[in-house]
């Protein structure tokens, strides 16, 4: 373990069993895909790994796996096994994808000693480690919740950043969504990006699914307009990969950061919110 938020493969094989050491299968995939995130984790995964479905353990709402409330959160949690605080392991099994987003909300909710594995599944299968099959029966925990390390940031707050400039806005989206070259895949959704933000891609932020060096982040978000003078709030098409830019910024030092949950989902459907293209 080092000082970014994030374990090796080797590192969680080598404490596996660790009495204090929790790991949580966060896997999701986008509708289109056709893939089912839980049958896949029933096959096969990180032995002990519990599954947390980012879409059922949402807060009920029109847009997609909005962020749970604290008692529903406490309630999921305790039942998988899972306190505020053990050492708790994320991964997903595209390496590096919607892991970010339980790490964030985890860390909302009080949890500290938070960890994302980097490279994920496949890093776990291409060192020739077990899996394992079934559905684990954890013993239940008790999560209790804590001083939020992250903010969640609402149309209102990215709105006042557009006008304003007081926070930086980045966008995880592909630079062809934020240039509203490419039509959103959501109906009823305008394409482009908020007025003032900034394209961030979140695959730039990754190399064959790990996150990139810090010394390589750091150069690309400086770019961006990244500081420690300023705010960050960031945003995706439906607030997962947003979190990937909010670990990133974890990992460089940049702390006063908000992710908007509803992100373009909310945003592209909201008439009265602006957007520019191009």
């Amino acid at each position: 373990m080092n000082d970014r938020p994030l374990v090796t493969a080797g590192w969680l094989h080598d404490h596996l069993h660790d009495e204090t050491v929790r790991i949580i299968d966060t896997s999701w995939h986008m509708p289109a895909s056709g893939r089912d995130s839980r049958a896949e984790h029933e096959r096969q995964h990180v032995p002990g790994a519990v599954f947390f479905d980012l879409d059922q353990h949402s807060s009920p709402s029109q847009l997609p796996h909005m962020m749970p409330g604290a008692e529903q959160f406490s309630r999921v949690m305790s039942q998988l096994g899972i306190s505020e605080s053990h050492c708790i392991v994320v991964y997903d099994s595209l390496g590096l994808f919607s892991a970010a987003r339980l790490w964030w909300m985890l860390r909302h909710f009080g949890a500290r000693q938070v960890f994302v594995l980097d490279g994920g599944l496949p890093a776990w299968l291409q060192a020739g480690f077990p899996l394992e099959s079934g559905v684990p029966e954890p013993e239940p925990a008790h999560f209790s919740i804590g001083q939020a390390a992250f903010a969640v940031a609402s149309s209102t707050d990215v709105l006042k950043a557009s006008q304003t400039g007081e926070s930086l806005v980045l966008d995880a989206r592909s630079e062809a969504r934020f240039l509203g070259e490419e039509k959103e895949v959501r109906p009823g959704l305008r394409s482009g990006h908020v007025p003032g933000s900034v394209s961030m891609p979140f695959t730039d932020l990754l190399d064959n699914g790990f996150l990139k060096p810090n010394e390589q982040l750091r150069t690309i978000l400086t770019s961006r307009g990244v500081s420690s003078e300023r705010a960050v709030i960031t945003t995706c098409g439906s607030g997962v990969t947003a979190a990937i830019i909010s670990l990133a910024l974890e990992c460089i030092g940049v702390s006063d950061v908000a992710l908007y949950d509803g992100s373009w989902t909310e945003w592209g459907a909201l008439e009265d919110m602006p957007v520019a293209s191009g």
